[in-house]
C-alpha cells in the first residue's frame, strides 16, 4: 500500500496557473490533513490542530495575496509532520521525530524504505510541479519571482515572540532589502530580517532549490499566526503584504 490512496487525490495544489503576474507563491505548510495511511501519527487531536501540523492562515493570505497580485500558488494538501516540503529528504526534519515539544511517535525510527515511500509520494511530486512552474515561466521569457508563505506562533518554547513578520532570504538579498526598505520604520507591523528563523535554521530550502539555482529574486515571509486567525485579520495582512512586494518589485526591475 502506499502514502496516499487514489481518492486522496494528488499531494500538490495548483491555482492560477495562467497568471499573468511574475509572482510564483508557494505555501509548503497550508495543510494539516495526514494520509489515511499514517493515522494520527500517535498524535492528540489537539496536537493535530496546532502549529505543529501546518501553518495556520498561511494558505488563506496566500490566496489573497494570489488574486490581489494576479500571482500563481502552489501549495501541498498534506501536513508537514508526514513530510515537510521545506526541507530535502536527507534533513531529519523533513519528517520530524519530535516537533518543539511534541513527540511525533508515528516518525520515529523510520526505515530508509519508510522515508523513501514519503519522499516519493509528497516531497518529489511537489518538488517537481514548481521546477516544472518555474522552468515553463523562464522558457516563455518571463522568469519569476519566488516568494514563500508561513506563519509562526506567538509563543515558542514557552518564549513570546515580538516579531510580527519576518522577511526572511538566504545569500540573494535583493527581494528582502527591497521589502524591509519599503517597509519602513514606522509601519503598522514589528518586521524584522531573517526572524523568527534564518537561513542557519534550514528554512530557506526551497528558496534554495527553484530561486537562487536559477539566479530569481526569492524571499520567504513569516507571520505571527496570531494576526491571521479570522478573515479579517487575513485580508488585512494580505494587502499590506502585496502592497509591499508590489514595491519591491518595483524598486528591483
Amino acid at each position: 500500500m502506499g502514502i496516499l490512496t487514489g481518492e486522496e487525490g494528488d499531494p500538490v495544489a495548483l491555482e492560477n496557473a495562467v497568471a499573468q503576474g511574475p509572482v510564483i507563491l508557494v505555501c509548503e505548510h497550508a495543510s494539516r490533513r495526514l494520509p489515511a495511511s499514517l493515522g494520527t501519527l500517535g498524535l492528540s487531536a489537539e496536537a493535530l490542530a496546532s502549529h505543529i501540523a501546518w501553518d495556520p492562515g498561511a494558505l488563506a493570505v496566500s490566496r489573497l495575496m494570489a488574486e490581489q497580485l494576479d500571482a500563481t500558488l502552489l501549495f501541498q494538501r498534506f501536513s508537514r509532520l508526514a513530510y515537510d516540503c521545506n526541507r530535502p529528504p536527507e534533513s531529519p526534519a523533513a519528517m520530524p521525530a519530535k516537533s518543539e515539544v511534541f513527540d511525533v511517535p508515528g516518525n520515529a525510527g523510520l526505515d530508509q524504505a519508510a522515508r523513501d515511500a514519503r519522499t516519493r509520494a509528497l516531497y518529489i511530486p511537489f518538488r517537481d510541479r514548481l521546477r516544472g512552474l518555474v522552468e515553463t515561466r523562464i522558457a516563455e521569457g518571463r522568469p519569476p519571482v519566488i516568494v514563500t508563505m508561513h506563519s509562526f506562533t506567538p509563543v515558542y518554547f514557552g518564549k513570546p515572540r515580538d516579531v510580527e513578520i519576518g522577511i526572511l532570504h538566504d545569500a540573494d538579498t535583493r527581494l528582502a532589502d527591497a521589502m524591509l526598505a519599503a517597509a519602513g520604520t514606522d509601519g503598522p507591523y514589528t518586521i524584522r530580517r531573517n526572524e523568527p528563523y534564518g537561513p542557519e535554521d534550514g528554512v530557506t530550502h526551497t528558496l534554495r532549490e527553484h530561486g537562487l539555482s536559477k539566479g530569481l529574486p526569492n524571499v520567504m515571509i513569516e507571520v505571527r499566526n496570531d494576526l491571521i486567525q479570522n478573515e479579517a485579520g487575513q485580508k488585512v495582512v494580505a494587502g499590506y503584504l502585496a502592497g509591499l512586494l508590489g514595491a519591491a518589485l518595483s524598486a528591483i526591475e
